[in-house]
């Protein structure tokens, strides 16, 4: 019997298999969870197939989560094929070019507030636009983060936007505690994704992690982060909220 039996998930993010997200509803599925997947425009075909690859047939519901038509009918699709959610995994970013790759000091707001929008602001909108989904036990919302303690090469303004998203992981975490909604972001280290690719130097990270990780990482690996992820999304975690947990190979925890 796994830790999610008879759990009902939603999952956004899913595009590629080498991606958190994906591994994330596969493990949901084989831990016992019942999976919906979130996605939108010309990404939807693509999540359609890679869907196809999980344990288990998984639903894809239209989302996207600027467009406040698509929040506001989300419950009601999900309910075409669930009752009711007891977790939900944000697993979006998306900076523009030019608010990444050393153009900090030159990006310009709409810019930014794209990336702000789409990676930060989003958690909250997705958080209240499952929120009549969830059931008087609670639920968990879990979304992922890069730790943004420090300014890390290259990452400028998305690096700005996680610590927006894990400044608003807290806020919720303080909102939504009164109905027992639980929510926590996985740290997780770089690993080589779609959405890693489109960060310019990204192979600057790998440096780093070569050199400061105390636990061997590899970064073709998003199982880790991964399984991090569905253990908050379990009742195992039952107390613990406005987390956020480090799956990086011990990095954060050593200095340069």
């Amino acid at each position: 019997m796994g830790i999610l039996q008879g759990k009902n998930v939603l999952v956004t993010g899913v595009l590629t298999e080498s991606s958190i997200a994906f591994h994330i509803a596969r493990i949901a599925q084989e831990e016992g969870a019942n999976v919906v997947l979130t996605s939108f425009g010309r990404a939807l075909s693509i999540t359609n197939r890679i869907a196809g690859r999980l344990p288990k047939p998984a639903p894809v519901i239209e989302l996207d989560v600027t467009n406040v038509e698509h929040l506001d009918r989300l419950a009601g699709l999900v309910k075409e094929h669930l009752p009711h959610l007891d977790g939900v995994v944000h697993s979006i970013g998306f900076a523009p070019e030019a608010a990444l790759g050393g153009n900090f000091l030159n990006t310009v707001w709409e810019d930014v507030a794209t990336a702000v929008h789409v990676s930060t602001f989003s958690y909250k909108s997705l958080a209240m636009a499952c929120k009549p989904l969830f059931t008087a036990e609670g639920a968990a919302i879990v979304g992922l983060t890069f730790d943004a303690t420090v300014a890390w090469p290259k990452y400028d303004w998305m690096g700005i936007a996680k610590a927006g998203l894990e400044s608003a992981n807290r806020y919720l975490a303080r909102d939504l505690g009164h109905a027992n909604i639980r929510c926590n972001l996985i740290a997780a280290g770089p690993i080589k994704t779609m959405a890693a690719k489109s960060i310019p130097g990204f192979e600057e990270f790998e440096g780093v992690w070569d050199k400061r990780a105390p636990l061997t990482w590899d970064f073709a690996d998003p199982i880790p982060a991964a399984q991090g992820a569905v253990a908050l999304l379990s009742p195992f975690f039952p107390k613990t909220t406005g987390e956020i947990i480090h799956v990086d190979g011990g990095v954060h925890a050593i200095g340069g």
